[in-house]
């Protein structure tokens, strides 16, 4: 199934631009970016090193951040569910609850998240083999979860375009709740009553 996004997309441009669009970013930019995320387990096929510390903590830290991932999308899953079943309307009209109470977009930063542990888990056995900080902490596949991130950046940024369009709550919820990294949410402003 095509992400909505792209219908909404495809109806702002001309279709010589979505074509484009399609061939240079989804195609070109996207299943460069699948080849570039990867490579941090190239960097640890070219260091082999004995089993750190490091690669334990970064192993759990990518765990932890799956598990994240996997119950916000479950979250995000039975809200949808509960929304179709309601007739397509249930107020506000997007998830808010559970960990989107924290984040807008939990699944985006476990998502992203998860990208930077496998590079950092590519990077410790770089460094464990006797690299330095640049070339070890510091090495060129760290351009694939950096890309990540600025692509998904862009991505919420056109979502929450969408969803501010056509639910007005969303703005309250955009100025009490984190976009990315789950944060405790900020408190409603009282109303000033003039003296």
């Amino acid at each position: 199934m095509e992400d909505y996004r792209w219908a909404i997309l495809r109806g702002r441009m001309k279709p010589w631009q979505f074509q484009l669009f399609n061939l240079l970013f989804i195609i070109g930019y996207q299943m460069t970016l699948l080849v570039l995320i990867t490579l941090p387990a190239e960097i640890a096929l070219q260091h082999p090193a004995p089993l750190n510390a490091w690669d334990l903590v970064f192993a759990a830290v990518f765990l932890a951040l799956l598990l994240g991932e996997t119950v916000a999308d479950q979250q995000q899953w039975e809200f949808h569910r509960r929304k179709k079943q309601a007739g397509g309307a249930l107020a506000p009209g997007f998830a808010t609850e559970g960990l989107f109470r924290y984040s807008r977009h939990p699944n985006f930063f476990f998502e992203q998240s998860q990208w930077w542990a496998l590079y950092a888990i590519g990077a410790t056995a770089a460094v464990a083999s006797g690299e330095g900080l640049l070339g070890g902490a510091l090495n060129w596949s760290i351009i694939g979860p950096f890309l990540l991130s600025i692509l998904f950046i862009g991505s919420t940024v056109f979502t929450e375009s969408i969803t501010a369009g056509k639910y007005p709550a969303y703005a309250e919820y955009r100025r009490t709740t984190s976009m990315l990294v789950p944060w405790p949410p900020r408190t409603r402003r009282v109303a000033e009553s003039a003296v």
